[in-house]
């Protein structure tokens, strides 16, 4: 059945999903009821939450490596509920998310990207990597995409839009590509290139299993909005033929991964070290999940999560991917024990619990399919559907191969200055109040001033809070250089003896890989 259905089309494959499923009224439309809508919505929202809880405790602990079987992962009723509580932090998958819903609940569909910006700016939730880049460059006055883009972005290419896509495919069902054109400007507030693919691919994956029940149709047609010429399009396009070779070998495929996609380029945390928060390579992972699991929700969970790295993201992607298309009634009472009581829990951060987004998300879900060519008809829902296009091609860092990573390792008390021979360089380091001995949620009005210079010419001065919630991810960058030797002097403009400004690493860029080198 499998292979037959693969040389079937969209409308036709439908009739043989299980359930209640959309029929056909006119060529390139479905109905469905209200209710299977709604019940469709209600699964992607709560298999996201599902996924989350369940890879939380392991969470970037396996780097590089897998999730071996004996490993056990909880999972037990009042689980939800006791995380939600205790570690809100887990669920930024969430509450990024709902940043942007609650903007268009509030301002309309049609509210600007400046409007989702600020609120995600200026929201209280803790943001790393492209994320938190993307603040600071709000907060700084830079505005989207510039915001987001690789050369004012040093972590263009992470997860972050991929894991807070998911409200632009459940707006729009059915309709993959204005799942796109939703979440285009919102994904280019922090991300570019590859970092963008990955929300582009997850909100279309969600979209089209709204109206399929093939996981091996989802995964192929959403990857043909990715440009083929991309990394991203080349990373899932091997994990599908890995599928075909290895059918019943998920872990021949996750080595395959390993050995050809796992070298980092942009983020200065991944960048020669097992960590990899890249995303084509964690969007793999929720490819692997979903073509592994074909369907079966503990499969696909257990797969997503044991593939380690960010392994809360990836399971509460695929997780909400599956929830979509079996829905929530049909997701296993297994997963769902505990879930009702924590259903009406807001989000911290926001004014939204579960219950809030299931009703929000139907009623954009139902504007957007207005918008389209659909049409609500007492309890059925007409919706037009929509041929995958490929998206615009960006990619981010070509030409730069990461060459070192210099410890340093000191605190900046005036000046530093030191060389190195390439193209591009990232500043690793942080300016936290001292006697902050946390890892995290330090907070301080300071804001250090650092005048940056590149072979004797100031390239900028760099505004550093002494805040978390505000901090820029790295100390400063440059890419772009003529390749050579260049001289790299900081300095301290208002240094105080109640902050810490200090330097981490130097990550050196080169235009030909370390091993042309030799």
């Amino acid at each position: 059945m499998k292979k037959i259905c693969f040389l079937l089309p969209l409308l036709t494959l439908l009739a043989l999903s299980p359930g209640p499923q959309p029929k056909r009224t006119a060529p390139g439309t479905i109905t469905l009821s209200k209710a299977t809508l709604q019940d469709k919505i209600k699964g992607g929202w709560a298999g996201q939450v599902i996924g989350c809880t369940f890879g939380g405790p392991t969470e970037f602990k396996f780097n590089g490596t897998m999730i071996n079987d004996y490993q056990p992962i909880p999972w037990y009723d009042g689980y939800i509920k006791k995380t939600m509580i205790e570690n809100v932090g887990l669920y930024d998958d969430l509450y990024m998310d709902l940043t942007f819903v609650d903007v268009f609940e509030k301002k309309g569909l049609d509210a600007p990207v400046a409007e989702h910006a600020n609120a995600f700016a200026r929201a209280g939730y803790m943001l790393w990597h492209a994320n938190q880049v993307g603040r600071n460059n709000i907060l700084s006055g830079l505005k989207a995409p510039d915001s987001g883009h690789w050369l004012n972005n040093p972590h263009a290419d992470d997860i972050d839009f991929q894991i807070e896509a998911d409200f632009s495919g459940l707006m729009a069902p059915g309709m993959p590509n204005t799942a796109i054109q939703i979440g285009d400007p919102i994904g280019h507030i922090m991300n570019y290139g590859d970092g963008w693919y990955g929300g582009v691919f997850v909100g279309a994956m969600y979209s089209l299993a709204f109206v399929s029940n093939d996981v091996n149709y989802i995964v192929r047609e959403s990857l043909k909005t990715i440009p083929p010429q991309s990394t991203f399009y080349q990373c899932i396009s091997d994990v599908i033929s890995w599928h075909q070779q290895y059918p019943n070998d998920w872990k021949r495929t996750w080595f395959e991964i390993q050995r050809k996609w796992s070298d980092d380029v942009g983020c200065s945390d991944g960048v020669f070290a097992t960590f990899n928060i890249d995303a084509k390579v964690n969007a793999a992972y929720i490819a692997l999940g979903l073509l592994y699991g074909q369907g079966d929700y503990t499969r696909t969970m257990q797969i997503s999560t044991r593939a380690g790295q960010d392994s809360d993201c990836n399971p509460s992607s695929a997780g909400g991917i599956l929830g979509t298309m079996l829905g929530y009634d049909n997701i296993p009472a297994y997963w769902k024990q505990g879930l009702k009581e924590a259903e009406d829990i807001d989000f911290k951060y926001t004014t939204l619990s579960l219950n809030d987004v299931y009703s929000i998300g139907m009623k954009h879900a139902l504007q957007v399919i207005g918008r389209n060519g659909g049409k609500v008809d007492g309890e059925t829902v007409s919706i037009t559907l929509q041929t995958p296009k490929t998206v615009r091609l960006e990619q981010g860092f070509t030409g730069h191969f990461p060459l070192e990573k210099r410890p340093i390792n000191k605190p900046l008390a005036d000046e530093y200055t030191t060389t190195f021979n390439g193209i591009g360089y990232i500043l690793s380091g942080e300016v936290r109040p001292k006697g902050q001995t946390a890892s995290y949620q330090y907070e301080s009005d300071f804001v250090a001033q650092m005048e940056v210079y590149i072979d004797g010419k100031k390239q900028e001065t760099a505004s550093l809070p002494a805040s978390f919630t505000r901090r820029r991810y790295d100390l400063a960058w440059k890419y772009q250089l003529p390749a050579g030797k260049h001289t790299l002097r900081l300095k301290w403009l208002n240094p105080t003896p109640d902050v810490n400004l200090r330097l981490n690493n130097l990550l050196v860029f080169g235009d030909k890989p370390v091993l042309a080198r030799y």
